[in-house]
C-alpha cells in the first residue's frame, strides 16, 4: 500500500501541474577551491513553508533521497557529504517508513568534497531531490550544475534564451623530440550531442580543428576520438548517416603534431551541438597550447603569455542595431509572442488518452463488464457499493498510470523521445499496428497468457481493498485484446514528452474508470445502457481501419528518415483514400468480416457514420488538387503531422524566382513551399524599404527540425503563405550555413568569437540583437528596424489560426503606425 500511496500522490501532483506549476524549493550552489586539486561543492535549498526535502541518508524504501550525481570524468567524491538544517527523523505517515527530512525553518545545506584528476577543467552533474507537503509529493526533480575550473569557480549568468550545452577543456602532452599530443575534451550537457570529425559532409557540421598559423604545425596521422559514440541515420538531417557523441562520457579528441616553433599554438575547434529537437549554430572554442611549458587552456582562460596582439579594430564587427535591441525589449505593438509551455502539450496527451479510453469502453471486451461489475458492488449497502465502485475506479487509474510510469522508467525519457523519429522504431510500429488492425478485423485474437488473469482473479477473491484492486487488474488483463492496440497508439503518440506515457495513460484510465464509479453510485442509470450485441464488433472493425491508416503514418516517417523515397505524398494519400473508402463500404454493409452478422437494415448511427466517412474520403481526394500558389499539392489540414509534406512528392517541380529581382539581390531565392525569400538580412531590408513592407525575419537552420515543422504545417496554408508572399518580405537567415566569408572577422561581443562563415555571421546577429541562439525564431520588423511584436519561437501543436492572428496583429500595428 505504501507504493500505491506514493503513486497516487505523484499522479495527483502531475495532473495538478496542468493548472499550476509548483516550485517550493529554490536551490543555489557554489564551488570552493581547497587547493591540491580538491574542491568543496555546496548546495543550499530554501524551502517554502509546509514543504520538506529528504536527506541523502534516508531509506530508499520510501521517498527518493537527495543525491549528488557527477557526470564529468576524472571527478570523484572525497568522503561523505555533510548536511545541516532543521532536521526531523521518524515514521512518515505518507510512506510508512522511517525517514530523515529537512524542514523549511532554516536552509538545508549539503557540502560534498571533490577530488579532481590532473587536466580536468570542468565539473558538471546534477542533484536529484523529492519534496512533499502533508498532502502530496512532487515528482523527483533534477538540478543541473556545471563549473568551468579554468575560468572561474562560479557559474556565469547567460543572457536570456542563450544555450551553452558544451564546455571544452584542453591539455598537451610531450610524446617525443618536438612531438606533442594535443588533447581536446568536450563535456556535453545531458540530452545534447556533438558530431564526430568523421561524420558525413552532407549532414550536420562535423567537428573541425583549425590552427591560426597552420604552417607552424605538422599534423601526424589522423585524430583519435573517444567517448560514448552513436552512429546511424539522423532525423534532424534527413537521415544522413552521422557519427555523434552523447553526454554519457566526455568527448575527447587526441591529435599528434610536430612543431619546431617555440611560440604558443593558437586555433579553434568548430563544432555543432544538437538535442532531440533543435541544433545550435556552429560554434568555435578557441584554444592556446604552449609546447615549451606544456600548458594549455581555452583562449579566454589563458593565463600565460598573451597568445596574440590586441585585436585589430578593423577586424571587429558590431552587428548590434540599437533600434532593434530597444524595441525587442519593448515592441511597438502588443501582439502575443513567446514560447508554448509544456502544459499545453501534456494537456493534449491527456485529451488523446481520454478519447482512447472512451473508444475502449465501446469494445466487446469492456462494455459487457460494466453492468456485471456494478451489479457485484450493489449487492451490499448503497454506501458500501458506492465506496467499492470508487475504489475499483481508482484502482484502474493506478494500474494504467503505473504502466505509463514504468515505460518511462525502463526506456528513459530520451529513448522515448527518439521513438517519434527513429526509422527502426517506426518500421516496427507499422508492423505492430498492422497486426493490431487485423486482430480488430476478427482474423485472430491477441491475448495475454491466461495464467496471468487466473492468478489475478484468485487474488481478487480475497476481498477488501486488495481484492478490489486485483478485480481491476483482472479487467486490464482480460480486456487487453481490445484495449492493447488503443493503448499502444496513444503511448507512441505521446512518447515525445518525458511524462507523456503517464499522462496519456491517466486520461485513458479516467475515461475507462468513470462509468464504473458513476454506475456504482447511481445504479439506476444501468437501465439507460444499450444492450450488448453485434454493434460492438462493428466498433472493433472501425478501429481496425483507423489502426491500419495510422500504421502508414509510421511507415511514412521511416521512409523519409531513411531515404527510401517510395511512400511519397501521392502514394500515401492514395492508400488513405482506399482505406476510408473501404471503411465506408463496410459501414453501408457491402463488406463483411469474420465475426460480423449480416446487415439486414442500416441503423441510424451506422448510416450517419457511413455518410460521414464517405464525405471524409472525398475530402481526402481533394489532397490531390494542385495549389496554384504553391505549385504543390493541396496539403490537407486534417492530415497535418500524419501525411508526408506536400513537397515530398513524385511529380511537382520547384518554381523559379523573379529573375529581375534576383539580378539586383543575389540572395533572393525560393524557400519553403515555394515562398520567395532573401537569405541576406541587408538585401531583404533594402527590398522591404523599396516596397514599404514589414520584414518577417526567420532565424532558421538546415538542421532545424522544428523549423521544418512550422514550414510544412503552418506556412503551407493559404492564409499564412499569402501574407509571407504579399504582405511581408521574408528574410530567412541560416545560422548553420558553412559558406566561408571573404575575410574572417571578430565579433564585438564580450567573448570576441571569430566570424568565419555565413552561419557565424547570422548567429552573431541573432545573439547580439535578440539574446537568443536557438531556432526557429520569427521576428516582425518595420523597414526602419523596429520590432513590431515579441519574437515568436516554435510552439508545439500550434494551429494556423493562432499563427495567422499573430501576423495579422503585426500588419495592423504597422498600418496604424503609418497612419
Amino acid at each position: 500500500m505504501r507504493f500505491l500511496s506514493l503513486l497516487l500522490l505523484l499522479i495527483t501532483a502531475a495532473f495538478g501541474l496542468q493548472a499550476q506549476t509548483l516550485n517550493p524549493v529554490e536551490w543555489t550552489y557554489e564551488l570552493e577551491d581547497l587547493g591540491n586539486s580538491e574542491y568543496m561543492l555546496r548546495f543550499q535549498a530554501d524551502i517554502d513553508e509546509g514543504w520538506t526535502v529528504y536527506s541523502q541518508f534516508t531509506s530508499d524504501e520510501g521517498p527518493v533521497p537527495t543525491s549528488i550525481n557527477l557526470e564529468s570524468e576524472g571527478v570523484v567524491k572525497s568522503g561523505d557529504p555533510e548536511e545541516t538544517g532543521k532536521k526531523k527523523s521518524g515514521m512518515d505517515k505518507i510512506f510508512e517508513v522511517e525517514v530523515i527530512k529537512f524542514l523549511h525553518d532554516e536552509p538545508f545545506v549539503i557540502k560534498q568534497k571533490l577530488k579532481l584528476d590532473p587536466g580536468v577543467s570542468n565539473i558538471s552533474g546534477y542533484l536529484t531531490y523529492m519534496t512533499c507537503d502533508d498532502e502530496k509529493c512532487l515528482p523527483p526533480t533534477d538540478v543541473d550544475f556545471s563549473f568551468d575550473i579554468g575560468s572561474s569557480n562560479e557559474t556565469e549568468a547567460q543572457p536570456s534564451g542563450m544555450l551553452e550545452p558544451v564546455k571544452w577543456g584542453f591539455d598537451i602532452e610531450k610524446t617525443g623530440e618536438q612531438e606533442y599530443e594535443l588533447i581536446y575534451t568536450a563535456n556535453i550537457d545531458k540530452g545534447w550531442t556533438v558530431y564526430s570529425m568523421y561524420t558525413e559532409d552532407n549532414g550536420p557540421l562535423s567537428t573541425y580543428i583549425g590552427f591560426d598559423l597552420p604552417e607552424q604545425v605538422e599534423i601526424m596521422g589522423d585524430a583519435i576520438e573517444s567517448g560514448k559514440k552513436k552512429q546511424g541515420p539522423d532525423p534532424l538531417f534527413d537521415n544522413v548517416n552521422v557519427i555523434k557523441f552523447l553526454s554519457d562520457k566526455p568527448y575527447e579528441i587526441r591529435q599528434k603534431i610536430k612543431t619546431t616553433s617555440t611560440e604558443v599554438i593558437t586555433g579553434y575547434v568548430s563544432y555543432m551541438a544538437c538535442d532531440s529537437e533543435k541544433c545550435l549554430p556552429p560554434t568555435d572554442a578557441e584554444f592556446v597550447f604552449d609546447p615549451v611549458n606544456l600548458k594549455a587552456a581555452g583562449k579566454k582562460q589563458w593565463a600565460g603569455t598573451t597568445p596574440e596582439s590586441d585585436i585589430n579594430e578593423e577586424d571587429l564587427v558590431d552587428q548590434r542595431i540599437e533600434s532593434i535591441v530597444e524595441t525587442y525589449e519593448n515592441p511597438i505593438g502588443n501582439c502575443i509572442g513567446g514560447e508554448e509551455t509544456a502544459d499545453r502539450g501534456l494537456l493534449m496527451s491527456f485529451i488523446f488518452g481520454f478519447l482512447g479510453g472512451l473508444l475502449a469502453l465501446l469494445t466487446p471486451c469492456v462494455f459487457p463488464m460494466i453492468p456485471l461489475t456494478v451489479s457485484f458492488f450493489t449487492k451490499d449497502t448503497k454506501r458500501k457499493g458506492w465506496v467499492n465502485g470508487l475504489l475499483y475506479a481508482l484502482s484502474i487509474i493506478v494500474i494504467y498510470v503505473a504502466l505509463g510510469l514504468i515505460l518511462t522508467a525502463v526506456f528513459g525519457p530520451e529513448a522515448l523521445n527518439r521513438l517519434s523519429t527513429n526509422w527502426i522504431a517506426n518500421s516496427l510500429f507499422f508492423l505492430i499496428f498492422v497486426v493490431f488492425a487485423f486482430s480488430f478485423f476478427g482474423y485472430y485474437e491477441i491475448t495475454l497468457p491466461s495464467s496471468w488473469s487466473t492468478r489475478s482473479d484468485s487474488m481478487a477473491d480475497k476481498g477488501g481493498i486488495l481484492g478490489i484492486f486485483f478485480m481491476a487488474f483482472t479487467l486490464a488483463l482480460v480486456s487487453f485484446s481490445c484495449t492493447g492496440p488503443i493503448i499502444g497508439s496513444a503511448i507512441v503518440t505521446a512518447a515525445s514528452n518525458a511524462v507523456g506515457p503517464a499522462i496519456v495513460m491517466l486520461g485513458f484510465a479516467i475515461a475507462l474508470a468513470l462509468p464504473f464509479g458513476l454506475f456504482a453510485a447511481f445504479p439506476a442509470w444501468l437501465n439507460t445502457l444499450p444492450q450488448s450485441g453485434g454493434w460492438m464488433n462493428s466498433v472493433k472493425v472501425i478501429l481496425g481501419f483507423l489502426e491500419l491508416a495510422l500504421a502508414f503514418k509510421f511507415l511514412s516517417v521511416a521512409d523519409m528518415t531513411n531515404h527510401w523515397n517510395f511512400l511519397r505524398y501521392e502514394l500515401f494519400m492514395a492508400i488513405w483514400v482506399i482505406l476510408f473508402a473501404l471503411m465506408a463500404l463496410y459501414l453501408f454493409g457491402l463488406i463483411r468480416f469474420p465475426h460480423d452478422s449480416p446487415v439486414k437494415k442500416l441503423s441510424i448511427p451506422r448510416l450517419s457514420l457511413g455518410i460521414l466517412t464517405t464525405v471524409f474520403t472525398l475530402y481526402l481526394v481533394t489532397g490531390f488538387f494542385t495549389n496554384s500558389k504553391t505549385g504543390n499539392y493541396n496539403s490537407l489540414g486534417a492530415l497535418s503531422g500524419l501525411a508526408p509534406p506536400a513537397h515530398y512528392n513524385f511529380f511537382k517541380p520547384v518554381k523559379e524566382v523573379d529573375q529581375s529581382i534576383k539580378d539586383k539581390y543575389p540572395s533572393y531565392t525560393m524557400c519553403a513551399n515555394n515562398i520567395p525569400c532573401f537569405k541576406d538580412y541587408y538585401e531583404g531590408l533594402e527590398y522591404a524599404r523599396e516596397q514599404d513592407k514589414l520584414v518577417f525575419l526567420d532565424f532558421t537552420g538546415f538542421g532545424c527540425v522544428n523549423c521544418r515543422k512550422v514550414e510544412e504545417h503552418i506556412w503551407v496554408k493559404d492564409a499564412i503563405r499569402e501574407k509571407l508572399t504579399e504582405d511581408f518580405v521574408l528574410v530567412s537567415l541560416y545560422v548553420d550555413d558553412d559558406k566561408k566569408l571573404a575575410e574572417t572577422k571578430i565579433s564585438a561581443r564580450e567573448d570576441n568569437p571569430k566570424i568565419r562563415n555565413v552561419g557565424n555571421k547570422w548567429a552573431d546577429f541573432q545573439i547580439v540583437n535578440f539574446q537568443q541562439n536557438s531556432q526557429p525564431l520569427y521576428v516582425m520588423m518595420t523597414p526602419d528596424e523596429k520590432v513590431v511584436a515579441k519574437p515568436r519561437g516554435y510552439r508545439q501543436n500550434e494551429g494556423v489560426t493562432e499563427y495567422n492572428a499573430y501576423m495579422e496583429c503585426g500588419l495592423k500595428t504597422y498600418e496604424n503606425l503609418k497612419n
